[in-house]
């Protein structure tokens, strides 16, 4: 039976097999690269709908727009799909847009035969995600998926009334999801700046008397903690492994083997480059991965000081293009202004605070995703 196992219990009956291509039209974007102008119409590409921000686009000329206008344009009500690199993202177009786009994008154009923001949730949805995926031409790079393809993928339809009520009802949870989305990119934004304010001493903490402490003193990193690096042989790649194997990404793997014990902060030294990750317990590094291990400052202040001076050193690094790595000699020789230990304890005490806050905001946020998840599952065919 075509029925969805949740329903609004108001609706009955079977929903309605139809080919995509026998709802709608389907269009791509322009196939040649356009000479991009500093003002202009706004030019949209996949990073926009994978990124879902529409804000900060290229722009093409209006001559370049007009021409393409001619087979086809984008408006409010219509789909922008992706279908080269990244496949089956979807962005209903809820706003009055003006724009041209690439032709790694798909457009979906509305119709009278369906709801535009029902079938935006329905792309969403696993059965048609499979479709797509089995549809997709995966020995191209970047893989792609044809027009033709995506218009032979099938959907299931109910009655317009109720695609109304299941596009209005997971639309107001969508808003709930970027309510949340926001909420987290205030915190981050926030702990960013006043990171910046805290390490470049803009601002300063006061002691139990309310008084000044100590003008904080420059000092080698050598001095405050011992700096390793990790082995160039290691026995990895286990995901069964017993501890944590640290490389120069930023995601660890496991080893079935450790070489090191205790509280560290690792650096990466190269890809990477200036990538700080905290932890305590047995683990393992790779060779151009730096260990610092046996602290003579507070441990946490010096791991959230060192995230945010090495990502801005790294991102300036890559900018000029000087060097895409950081050898142990130049950890050893960096010069870091360090604060008294009372006050370093006051600032990773404030800043913890700050990150368990950001944990909580994420873990609502990735509630709401789940949350969401399941409703597509059960509310779709």
């Amino acid at each position: 039976m075509n029925v969805p196992g949740l329903r609004f219990k108001e609706f009955s009956g079977e929903w309605q097999e139809r080919r995509l291509s026998d709802l709608a039209k389907i269009y791509d974007g322009t196939h040649q690269t356009p000479h991009y102008t500093k003002t202009g119409v706004p030019f949209y590409s996949v990073e926009h709908v994978t990124g879902n921000n529409f804000n900060k686009t290229k722009y093409v000329s209006e001559e370049v727009y007009q021409k393409e206008l001619g087979r086809v344009a984008v408006e409010k009500g219509d789909i922008l799909m992706t279908r080269i690199g990244d496949i089956g993202t979807a962005k209903y177009v809820s706003w009055n847009v003006r724009a041209s786009f690439y032709v790694s994008l798909a457009l979906i154009k509305q119709s009278n035969k369906y709801n535009s923001e029902f079938l935006d949730q329905y792309i969403k949805t696993d059965t048609f995600q499979n479709e797509l995926w089995r549809r997709t031409i995966h020995v191209a790079f970047p893989k792609k998926i044809n027009l033709g393809e995506i218009g032979n993928c099938q959907t299931y339809m109910p009655a317009p009334q109720e695609q109304q009520k299941i596009a209005e009802f997971l639309t107001s949870v969508d808003k709930r999801i970027e309510l949340q989305d926001k909420r987290v990119k205030l915190l981050q934004r926030y702990k960013k700046g006043i990171m910046q304010k805290i390490f470049s001493q803009q601002i300063r903490f006061k002691d139990e008397n309310g008084k000044d402490y100590p003008d904080w003193r420059k000092k080698k990193l050598s001095d405050l903690t011992s700096i390793t690096t990790g082995k160039k042989d290691v026995n990895a790649g286990n995901p069964k492994g017993k501890y944590r194997f640290y490389t120069c990404a930023k995601k660890y793997t496991y080893s079935d083997e450790y070489s090191f014990e205790g509280e560290a902060i690792m650096i990466a030294g190269n890809a990477e480059v200036g990538l700080c990750q905290y932890y305590s317990g047995k683990f393992e590094a790779y060779q151009r991965t730096y260990v610092l291990q046996n602290f003579g400052v507070n441990s946490l202040f010096l791991f959230k000081y060192l995230s945010h001076y090495f990502r801005n050193y790294a991102l300036s690094l890559k900018q000029t293009g000087a060097m895409s790595f950081i050898k142990l000699g130049m950890l050893k020789d960096f010069v870091v202004p360090i604060p008294s230990n009372k006050e370093q304890e006051k600032v990773a005490e404030f800043l913890t605070t700050i990150d368990d806050k950001i944990e909580i905001e994420k873990y609502k946020l990735r509630q709401a995703k789940q949350f969401k998840k399941a409703l597509l599952q059960r509310m779709f065919v």
